[in-house]
């Protein structure tokens, strides 16, 4: 198979494992105890801290890195033949508290199969196909109505 063929049919992969990589950076704060109540029980964050987050990809894995909240690395890896996703942490400092930890792994597959999963968009999927069916039967019955017109008047 031609390399520009592969990044054609699995650049998705690459794109969607930026997006996790992203997703993940831009919740990190959330998840934390990031914030502090005043004294009025307003909650106040903390200003988020400046990550960076690199990418790159082969003829079969896509690796993404970045740093979460904690300042640990975090690494996702996608294996684009057996749609497959593996997330590791690397903690550094003292010698005790050093290494590198399989957060989770999972066959991701199916998942690119569901139409919608915790989807807030202002409309769902099932909702836009159905609107464009229903665009699609109303050009199908135009078209076929105007191909029956004829300048002949027996023909009608």
């Amino acid at each position: 198979m031609q390399k520009s063929s592969l990044y054609d049919t699995h650049g998705w992969l690459l794109a969607a494992g930026v997006l996790l990589a992203a997703i993940g950076l831009w919740r990190a704060p959330a998840q934390g105890s990031g914030g502090s109540t005043g004294a009025q029980g307003e909650t106040q964050t903390l200003p988020p801290i400046a990550m960076a987050a690199t990418a790159d990809s082969n003829n079969r894995m896509i690796a993404v890195t970045g740093t979460d909240i904690t300042g640990a690395s975090i690494l996702y890896v996608v294996d684009t033949v057996s749609y497959q996703l593996a997330v590791y942490q690397a903690v550094g400092g003292s010698e005790s508290s050093q290494g590198v930890k399989l957060v989770g792994a999972r066959r991701i597959d199916l998942d690119f199969k569901v139409d919608g999963y915790k989807d807030r968009s202002q409309f769902t999927y099932k909702k836009l196909r159905e609107e464009f069916d229903k665009q699609e039967r109303e050009s199908a019955a135009t078209s076929k109505g105007g191909a029956n017109l004829s300048a002949d008047p027996t023909n009608q």
